[in-house]
């Protein structure tokens, strides 16, 4: 018997898409009888109607129970408003949030150009580098921070 299994380069089909996530969802419940969902945070700073910035993430729950883990997707102020603390506020109001939660930590990736050194100054630590990620030449960095509950 010829098999006929092969290797294609092509987009997948919607079908093959979903049998795709259902295989993912069965391999996650034969491991942990739960499956995980996400559910987003976010915070908006504004003038009046004006958006000023944003902080939002990932909260990952197996049930009603949080991972204990928030994946920061965004940190943003439009550039007439940076420097003036706008960031940090929205960082610090999204922590407490995820504090009264029960989450414990949180991540996020940033660029070398982008705002390491701001990740830090508020208690984060580098966990990952990828040296020349983009095609400037700058990395692409994983930072994380273990939430004080005290």
């Amino acid at each position: 018997m010829m098999s006929n299994i092969k290797i294609i380069e092509r987009k997948m089909t919607n079908e093959e898409f979903a049998e795709l996530v259902e295989g993912f969802r069965e391999n996650e419940f034969e491991h942990t009888d739960v499956h995980q969902t996400s559910e987003r945070i976010s915070f908006v700073v504004v003038d009046g109607n004006k958006f000023i910035g944003s902080s939002s993430g990932l909260a990952y729950k197996y049930g009603d129970k949080y991972s204990g883990w928030f994946h920061l997707t965004d940190v943003f102020i439009t550039k007439r408003f940076r420097g003036k603390g706008y960031g940090r506020d929205l960082l610090l109001t999204l922590e407490t949030k995820l504090k009264s939660l029960g989450i414990q930590r949180i991540w996020t990736w940033t660029a070398g150009y982008q705002a390491p050194g701001f990740y830090e100054k508020l208690g984060y630590e580098k966990f990952c580098e990828l040296e020349k990620y983009y095609l400037s030449g700058h990395s692409h960095i994983g930072m994380r921070k273990t939430l004080d509950f005290f």
